[in-house]
């Protein structure tokens, strides 16, 4: 018999109707670390009459993403805002058997003979970007990776380079992303005309127009496989023999060039604001790039004998977590740390404070890439650091990700280093993903 307690476990004043919105939305990152801070493991939260939990123990995410996997879904937000209009039922935000079916046929996308061809694009891509550093300048690093994971991304996708149409994609994606930084997208549908709204359905239909041209040309001029991803969408087949739908390739595509460009660039851009506060784990790093590849630009075979260019991203994604928070809907009554769950509360997880926990980590605010050499990650709770989830739902594109920045940052830093920039404060957006309100301005300098 549970022993569960019936009560709500403790949580932040919450107004009526409202519940704890206003506080919320003045400061999302400051609002998920006092509840944890002020109320527990286990902390109940309304938002807009939503019963939400905020989890912090890694045994209790588990349990959500793990355990009890089958009793959740992605919560609302993610369902109906991030789905509808902009991802559809891309793997994201699609559910069931349909996510399932998804999944399987997009595995073959990331299987390492294909990883090893967008390594290809990975590091020319990264070539490229040195060629517009001058010593001494300071650059919006943020804006830079943006545009170069950006190409990457058109050229693994669609086998395209990152001019004409393609250069539209870029002010599009960051307009659309902008949208769900505010309530606006909480409180008003997409469909009331509102300036804001006009403005992201606008954007998100330049986004639209340009993935249908691309697949129908692709569609039309027939031939075999290649090694870009929209390729390997439009061949694949089920157990049937079923091909993906156009709708249905759209919405991968969309959700792909979402998340493909956005969470890189955005981890990277910290990766080198961190150096250039840190000179020694800087030290560190062109220790290991000079001793492992002498001046040539680093490949996909170097990756292993780069252990401390690892755990500078790692590190980077512990402090700066680009998926800042997850959240769940219980699919039906379930007990969490003691606490009875009703059916439809949603749990909100959040990499953003667990990565900080000082349980988890010694001196959990400091940048310090050398904990992760010595095996730190397999002595971890499982949910202690989980940047890109976890489960059956484990972010597809991982490795891509953890591939890039590694490729991304041996090849800049192997050519340039960082300084701090006079304003080198960087101003965080907690959106879909955790973006730099501002930019992250550095001053690379040649080695």
């Amino acid at each position: 018999m549970s022993t569960a307690r019936a009560a709500l476990p403790p949580g932040p004043r919450s107004l009526p109707v409202l519940g704890t919105l206003i506080d919320y939305a003045k400061d999302p990152l400051g609002f998920i670390e006092a509840c944890v801070r002020d109320h527990g493991d286990v902390v109940y939260v309304e938002l807009l009459g939503q019963r939400t939990y905020v989890l912090q123990r890694p045994e209790h995410i588990e349990h959500v993403l793990v355990t009890r996997h089958r009793h959740y879904i992605k919560d609302a937000f993610q369902r109906e805002l991030m789905g509808g209009r902009l991802l559809g039922n891309g793997l994201l935000t699609n559910e069931g058997e349909p996510w399932l079916r998804q999944r399987r046929l997009m595995q073959p996308a990331f299987h390492r003979q294909r990883l090893a061809a967008y390594g290809r694009v990975m590091a020319e891509h990264a070539r490229r970007q040195l060629a517009t550093w001058r010593d001494g300048e300071v650059r919006d690093v943020n804006a830079d990776m943006m545009r170069l994971t950006l190409g990457i991304v058109i050229k693994s996708l669609f086998d395209l380079e990152l001019d004409g149409k393609a250069e539209a994609v870029g002010p599009s994606l960051a307009r659309v992303m902008e949208h769900f930084a505010g309530v606006q997208a909480l409180i008003f549908p997409d469909w009331l005309p509102t300036p804001e709204n006009l403005g992201y359905r606008a954007a998100l239909g330049q986004l639209d127009a340009l993935v249908s041209s691309l697949i129908r040309r692709r569609r039309e001029a027939g031939g075999g496989e290649t090694e870009d991803l929209l390729s390997t969408l439009l061949h694949v087949q089920d157990d049937e023999g079923q091909h993906m739908s156009d709708p249905q390739i759209r919405d991968e595509v969309m959700t792909l060039m979402l998340a493909g460009h956005e969470t890189t660039s955005i981890n990277l851009a910290f990766c080198f604001h961190l150096l250039a506060r840190h000179p020694e784990a800087e030290a560190s790093l062109h220790r290991e790039l000079d001793s492992v590849l002498g001046g040539r630009e680093p490949t996909l075979e170097d990756l292993p004998a780069l252990p401390f260019t690892d755990s500078v991203v790692k590190e980077a994604l512990r402090l700066y977590p680009p998926a800042w928070t997850l959240g769940r809907e219980a699919l039906e009554d379930d007990e969490i740390g003691g606490w009875s769950i009703a059916k439809g509360s949603v749990m909100m997880m959040n990499p953003w404070t667990v990565h900080r926990d000082a349980r988890l980590y010694e001196d959990p605010l400091a940048f310090r890439p050398q904990r992760w050499v010595d095996g730190l990650e397999k002595r971890l709770p499982r949910f202690a650091w989980f940047p890109f989830g976890g489960g059956p739902r484990l972010c597809i594109g991982m490795g891509f990700a953890l591939m890039e920045a590694r490729l991304v940052l041996a090849t800049l830093a192997q050519r340039f280093r960082f300084e701090r920039a006079p304003e080198d404060d960087v101003e965080l957006l907690p959106s879909i993903t955790l973006r730099p309100k501002h930019g992250v301005k550095v001053r690379v300098r040649t080695r």
